[in-house]
């Protein structure tokens, strides 16, 4: 048998017992990639999932059609401007091609729609953007219950029509401008310390604009409830939270997980903060019976440069909701990474740029798991970014060069 991933959290023995349920069911798997907006990634300095806000109204657009078209042919829309570093999607795409997987695109009412076949949710379910989470009235909760119930179905659904006879294993990721806030809001919401310790695209994670948005957004919440101290008490109501302060990935998620503990279903959460907030969403919203069942099924997966990023710390975020509902959540860090002469753009990611998106973290452990090596994805990355960045400048091609220290001027990906 392969080496296993990496465990970041977790009893060892039950994360043997999942990576081993994976590698028996591999290459037979699910992939859904769930995009969706919050006007939260509007506030300037949030978010480097674009260099502006108005360029990251298209990021999940862009992202998708990376993914599903590839590094090779012209996007429809046109990936935004990064301080640094390349799109995540393009790792998700090299695992995706590699183990000639497909995945299913779920719109959940994005500024701009992908221009690669989805499914695009109608009203009240895909009613456009969240509003910013600092309005303490993000979504309203006819939305937010729709979400809950559209997951169930679904998840019920891949289970009674499975050829297998049971429910093919669901990798989960996610495209979400500024979702790492809302991830945040959410937890503290739902009663978690998460302030300080949550990651984000940014070089630097922005707490302190985070912990300002998130105070404004239970303040109001709890300002325009006509009975505070009951809807904001202990425990809160986990759909108030959510509509208050999170994003339409969080509650079409959550519903995804709840039918997963009915029915059995595997899933690997793809992705870092932003998974932990949704697998706290379905742990508040299961009975305590369900919800050990729901952690032996569920794992989150990310990359090694959200796992031991110095600015955040998902290691201390999982330990502290499994102790608030009394269980021991599985999370695993890909043994991806980018070093040696490789393309700037892939580097900068070990500068602790980008980090995480597009289930590129969970993506790169199911590469693993299916026995293919770390070493081999970093090349396979490499080629797709030569191909979709254009080869890197030399000093000597280079026009722009300082004639006293002879360093190129680096364009596009710094």
């Amino acid at each position: 048998m392969s080496a296993l991933p990496r465990l970041l959290f977790g009893a060892p023995q039950a994360a043997e017992a999942w990576c081993r349920s994976w590698q028996a069911s591999l290459p037979a798997c699910q992939v859904l990639v769930l995009l969706a907006a919050t006007q939260t990634a509007a506030v300037p300095g949030i978010s480097a999932a674009g260099t502006s806000s108005e360029s990251r109204r298209s990021t999940a657009a862009a992202d998708a059609e990376l993914l599903v078209l590839g590094p090779g042919v012209a996007l429809p829309h046109s990936l935004p401007p990064l301080p640094a570093g390349v799109s995540p999607a393009l790792i998700s795409r090299v695992v995706l091609q590699g183990l000639g997987l497909h995945p299913l695109i779920v719109d959940l009412g994005c500024a701009v729609a992908p221009a690669v076949p989805h499914l695009r949710l109608p009203p009240p379910a895909g009613a456009g953007p969240a509003r910013c989470l600092s309005t303490g009235s993000a979504m309203d909760r006819p939305r937010v219950e729709a979400l809950l119930d559209q997951g169930r179905r679904w998840g019920r659904a891949a289970a009674r029509f499975s050829p297998s006879g049971g429910p093919l294993p669901l990798v989960l990721a996610e495209c979400v401008p500024g979702g790492t806030t809302t991830a945040q809001a959410l937890l503290t919401g739902l009663g978690i310390e998460a302030g300080g310790i949550v990651s984000g695209s940014l070089h630097r994670p922005a707490h302190a604009l985070k912990a300002d948005l998130v105070a404004r957004g239970l303040a109001a919440a709890a300002a325009r409830s006509p009975a505070p101290a009951e809807a904001w008490g202990m425990p809160p109501d986990p759909v108030a939270v959510l509509a208050a302060l999170g994003d339409p990935m969080q509650a079409l998620a959550a519903g995804l997980l709840l039918a997963a503990a009915e029915t059995g279903q595997s899933v690997l959460l793809a992705g870092g903060s932003q998974m932990a907030a949704v697998l706290a969403l379905a742990l508040a919203l299961l009975s305590p019976e369900l919800r050990p069942r729901l952690v032996a099924l569920v794992a989150i997966g990310t990359t090694a440069w959200v796992a031991f990023e110095s600015d955040s710390d998902l290691s201390l975020l999982l330990r502290r909701i499994g102790r608030h509902w009394g269980v021991d959540p599985l999370a695993f860090a890909a043994s991806l990474r980018f070093q040696g002469p490789l393309h700037p753009a892939l580097l900068d990611y070990e500068r602790g740029y980008v980090k995480e998106g597009v289930g590129a973290g969970g993506l790169a452990i199911l590469w693993e798991l299916s026995g293919r090596s770390p070493g081999h994805l970093a090349w396979a990355c490499e080629v797709a970014c030569t191909e979709l960045m254009g080869a890197p400048m030399t000093p000597a091609a280079c026009p722009l060069v300082a004639p006293e220290n002879g360093n190129p001027l680096r364009s596009g990906h710094g």
